[in-house]
């Protein structure tokens, strides 16, 4: 496994991080704790998870597995935690977003879910436009002083997001922010616009989520031509990007590695990306989520990769204006 700091911070995290989403509505509990067991004993250290994970009918199941593993396996301290806060729980009013009202509850009932005493990495799932960033750097402030939480991290920010939340906790003498969580892969590369430039001036390290495009680079040619299920989910957007897909099985097939296994080498190639999610619902999976460690990509097939998806053309302004 390979290890590296989480954005400015002195915390050391595996460079694959595990995605749980999957728990309890795809994957079982028994093999969710396979899972964790076999990643753990692989060196992935970082295990991210949020408290809506578990599907509309079951907020919160997602990490109820977590914490029962956590009961039967006592390997708390061996790990990194990260969940999230944000999304709607309930109906009921205050159950959802960043009030301080809402980050008090959210955090407690995740304490409980999870079987922990502390988080290590409390992100926000998603910006609250309603709510100023001083309640919410004030709410997350009492957390750590409490030692409920230790990291504050944010996900699906813009880039303006994060450097008002900075800014506001500048202000305040506090560390803010210390990592994003955004959709990024070689067919989605928008943050590289904003994104990634503000993540690298702050200091934020940044963790990649759909790292495979929800299956496109996942080999979905392949599977198709195999009758696997899992291609007709996207089937108008395989026609639609076929040539390019054509590319990049073929770029693959040409170094013998498996599309999935490349497009997470890629991410880890990318600089400021601190580690990918992984979210395997199989040890197969899992086993080839791994792989992609061993993967190096030289200039020429940085630069081919490139050519296949074209990125925004680097950092705003200069991206499309001179």
């Amino acid at each position: 496994m390979q290890y590296t700091q989480l954005g400015r911070t002195g915390l050391t995290v595996s460079r694959l991080v595990l995605g749980t989403m999957n728990f309890g509505p795809h994957t079982d509990e028994s093999d969710a704790h396979a899972i964790m067991d076999a990643a753990l004993d692989a060196g992935i250290t970082f295990f991210d998870t949020a408290n809506v994970y578990g599907g509309a009918e079951h907020r919160g199941w997602t990490e109820e597995i977590i914490g029962r593993w956590f009961a039967a396996s006592a390997r708390r301290d061996e790990i990194v935690l990260a969940t999230k806060v944000y999304g709607e729980m309930t109906k009921r009013p205050n159950e959802s977003k960043l009030s301080a009202f809402n980050i008090r509850r959210a955090v407690d009932a995740s304490l409980k879910r999870l079987q922990t005493d502390h988080i290590d990495l409390y992100q926000m799932h998603h910006v609250d436009r309603n709510t100023p960033w001083d309640e919410i750097w004030q709410a997350m402030d009492t957390l750590v002083a409490q030692g409920k939480i230790t990291y504050v991290g944010s996900s699906n920010f813009a880039g303006w997001h994060i450097a008002a939340a900075s800014e506001a906790a500048r202000a305040r003498h506090g560390l803010g922010l210390v990592s994003e969580q955004s959709l990024y892969n070689l067919t989605a590369r928008t943050i590289e616009l904003e994104v990634l430039p503000a993540a690298r001036h702050y200091g934020l390290g940044v963790i990649p989520w759909s790292p495979l495009g929800g299956g496109l680079l996942g080999g979905v040619l392949k599977k198709a031509a195999e009758g696997r299920r899992s291609a007709e989910r996207m089937a108008k957007e395989v026609e639609e990007k076929r040539e390019q897909l054509q590319r990049w099985e073929d770029f693959c097939d040409d170094r013998g590695q498996q599309p999935g296994d490349v497009a997470l080498a890629w991410l880890l190639h990318q600089d400021g990306v601190t580690g990918p999610i992984v979210g395997p619902r199989t040890m197969e999976q899992l086993e080839g989520n791994l792989r992609s460690l061993d993967i190096e990509l030289d200039d020429d097939a940085l630069a081919e990769l490139d050519d296949i998806f074209p990125g925004p053309g680097g950092a705003a302004p200069e991206a499309y204006a001179w």
